[in-house]
């Protein structure tokens, strides 16, 4: 009986195309015949196969045995199990909605990473400690192009303090983190971060868990962001111009607090109902099932009672360790996660939604939701 290599055929049909793909770009970093590219044309924000070595919905190189996409891909079958598993030796319990591990609130204790980052400075001061201590080589994160005022989201590899405070804080369109992988790799990094949402955060463990070689060795950090969804960069124009007078280059920060929240660099404040920014949803958000982050090392994000303080959930032993090693260093402060509550109880009520956004036809893991709170 012939043991099944699935390959791009498979993630082709089952993930790519069936609405499963959320765009986190795993797959073609991980391809070592450079034969799949990424599409962001009209919002499309999905690997497609190049007209090389098969067509768009096929590859020779899988024919001949090359499973390493299906093998990076957080969304191809089994993959919560599977990671769960290889991350945290057991899979979680009905009742952990957002994932395993322990909450805690956290921010920077640094002036200019707490005014450079987003609800405390947290993200920040955790990738400069990496960096600094000799614990990563360089991070994957996200950054704006230019000078920013375009508001174009992309991926930056950050090497230093500097870099980690020019791409700090929060972008709501998309930016395929991992895609910065490659440039990483060219000036010698071997102990990478990667920043990104529950989407990204998942293909670390999917690629350690299904050893999927050098790239899964390299991806040694992952820093999640909580996240309910992003949107399609035609949001500036067709909402935030069109309705309420803001160009891009107008802004200077935004944040999501109930409403979307804009800031200018002319001191304006303005705040966007929700639910106009809904129809700008990227599409591989809807059935993502992940608002925690749920396979990273530490998952952050700003809900809650305190805007200057994050949200913080350490979920691996490396994590643990990182953060007493920022604790014990002064360069962060914590409290414990019960001094807010309301917080806690977003996560829940968040996270349980998001659950249900995983199809019936799909594998049914992220589906398991107690009836208690349903």
């Amino acid at each position: 009986m012939a043991i099944e290599k699935p390959q791009w055929k498979e993630l082709f049909t089952e993930v790519v195309t069936s609405g499963l793909c959320t765009g986190c770009a795993a797959c073609i970093v991980s391809c070592p015949h450079d034969v799949l590219d990424y599409n962001t044309a009209d919002g499309a924000y999905k690997p497609f196969h190049l007209d090389i070595d098969g067509g768009f919905d096929d590859c020779t190189h899988g024919v001949k045995g090359c499973t390493m996409c299906t093998r990076a891909c957080p969304r191809f079958r089994n993959w919560e199990s599977e990671i769960d598993t290889h991350k945290f030796a057991r899979e979680r319990s009905d009742d952990e909605v957002f994932g395993i591990g322990d909450v805690f609130l956290a921010r920077a204790t640094d002036a200019d990473e707490q005014r450079a980052g987003q609800d405390g400075g947290f993200v920040s001061a955790l990738l400069i400690h990496a960096l600094e201590n000799d614990i990563i080589d360089a991070a994957l994160v996200g950054g704006l192009e230019g000078d920013g005022s375009t508001w174009v989201a992309q991926p930056q590899v950050a090497r230093n303090r500097a870099d980690v405070l020019a791409t700090a804080g929060s972008r709501y369109t998309y930016s395929a983190n991992l895609l910065a992988y490659p440039e990483a790799i060219e000036s010698g990094a071997e102990r990478i971060a990667l920043v990104g949402m529950g989407c990204m955060a998942s293909a670390p463990g999917a690629m350690q868990a299904r050893k999927a070689g050098k790239i899964a060795r390299r991806l040694s950090l992952t820093i999640g962001l909580l996240c309910s969804k992003t949107f399609d960069d035609a949001i500036f124009e067709e909402l935030f111009e069109a309705k309420y007078g803001v160009t891009r280059a107008e802004i200077s920060k935004m944040n999501i607090k109930g409403v979307f929240q804009i800031w200018t660099h002319d001191g304006r404040f303005i705040e966007v109902p929700l639910k106009e920014a809904h129809p700008f949803t990227r599409e591989g958000c809807t059935h993502c099932p992940d608002f925690s982050a749920e396979h990273a090392d530490i998952s952050t994000g700003g809900i809650g009672a305190f805007g200057d303080w994050t949200l913080v959930i350490v979920r691996t032993d490396f994590g643990r360790d990182l953060m007493a090693k920022l604790i014990a260093s002064g360069e962060i402060e914590t409290r414990p996660g019960d001094d807010d509550p309301g917080a806690v109880a977003l996560l829940h009520k968040l996270a349980t939604l998001s659950r249900k956004r995983w199809p019936e036809t799909a594998p049914d893991g992220p589906r398991r939701i107690p009836v208690s709170i349903r």
